[in-house]
């Protein structure tokens, strides 16, 4: 007898392979899907784990409770991100800082002022990035170009308009509903309501031309 956990690897591998699938052609080759190993992970994620290559990492156990159209909308958002080469890279911010701070606090003590002014800029440097990293307004604005695109993905792969719109906002719904903490919710509601607004302009565009159901 097939025991539980063999068969949950052989769905989880399956929704992986389908998942290749919804890739478009051209990031086949340097972008792969794993389930993540993570301690408590998000739903879906990008990380950069090499020169040109990027892991989406799925927490499958959440995964595998929304539905397919859900999963592929979410799925595309993470193919847009890495279009739009929005993904962090490698974490060098807090090194680099770390060393120009300590190296600033040491020319301060040996009065060296050229030394002292390139510690501070790396330091100015590695701080400014990190600000950009971590700025919340500027991580939604790009979640939600991200959206934008994901939407245009879903129509390159048969999805019609409506309905991709339909299942972003189900799946963006769901994941609010799902989130405990109030920052990521209100995140997750910042892109639901950036969507409904596009979806009123594609629904009035679509009108103009010819009537739509949406």
């Amino acid at each position: 007898m097939t025991s539980y956990a063999t068969s949950s690897a052989r769905a989880d591998m399956s929704e992986l392979r389908r998942l290749k699938t919804l890739l478009p052609p051209e990031l086949q080759s340097w972008v792969t899907i794993e389930t993540t190993t993570a301690v408590n992970p998000p739903l879906i994620t990008c990380e950069e784990i090499g020169r040109d290559e990027i892991e989406i990492q799925i927490d499958m156990p959440k995964w595998d409770q929304l539905a397919i159209d859900q999963r592929n909308l979410l799925f595309w958002h993470e193919v847009a991100r890495v279009q739009a080469d929005t993904i962090p890279k490698d974490g060098w911010e807090m090194a680099a800082l770390a060393i120009g701070l300590g190296g600033a606090v040491g020319e301060l003590w040996v009065q060296d002022g050229l030394l002292l002014l390139l510690a501070m800029g790396l330091s100015g440097v590695a701080g400014w990035r990190l600000y950009q990293k971590n700025n919340s307004e500027k991580n939604v604005k790009e979640a939600i170009e991200a959206d934008e695109r994901a939407i245009q993905l879903a129509t390159r792969f048969g999805y019609t308009l409506p309905n991709a719109y339909k299942s972003l906002g189900s799946a963006l719904k769901t994941l609010i509903d799902q989130t405990p903490k109030k920052r990521q919710r209100a995140k997750y509601q910042a892109r639901l309501d950036a969507l409904k607004k596009s979806a009123a302009k594609a629904k009035a565009k679509m009108r103009s031309a010819a009537p739509a159901d949406f």
